[in-house]
């Protein structure tokens, strides 16, 4: 098992431990409040939190924001789920947890790294991310029940 691995900033902090994580404030935010999860079950949040690398950003340990990220540790690592909640947001926290994301000693040796964005391209491109290579390359599968 990983250890857990924390970064704090003033009295904000960012850890890796996913029982600190706030579940109902993470599925509130997801399943009514992004545009990419919209409806999504609290069950689906629970198993996706339970099978990723998680994220959360913490004041006064209430929850501030999220990232997740799906990886073997060795090929690739697909970030999903990032958001920092309305109340925390021109702070700069979208940037630093970007940067522990990245900075995260187990993955320093990550030769991809994916995500999907509508609307935050300028953020992560500080971060090294750009339009795929090869657009042609890549595919998605989508049950007709999804």
């Amino acid at each position: 098992m990983m250890e857990h691995i924390e970064w704090q900033q003033g009295e904000f902090v960012i850890s890796t431990d996913r029982a600190r994580l706030d579940i109902a404030a993470i599925h509130c935010y997801l399943s009514e409040r992004s545009y990419w999860a919209q409806g999504r079950s609290r069950a689906a949040v629970e198993r996706s939190i339970e099978h990723s690398l998680c994220f959360g950003i913490y004041y006064n340990n209430a929850q501030a924001g999220f990232a997740r990220l799906l990886t073997d540790y060795c090929t690739v690592a697909y970030l999903a789920d990032v958001f920092v909640l309305e109340d925390y947001r021109g702070r700069g926290l979208g940037k630093w947890l970007m940067a522990c994301v990245l900075a995260h000693p187990a993955l320093q040796a990550m030769p991809k790294w994916v995500l999907h964005t509508l609307d935050a391209h300028t953020l992560y491109s500080q971060y090294g991310f750009a339009a795929p290579a090869h657009p042609e390359w890549i595919m998605e599968y989508r049950p007709q029940s999804s």
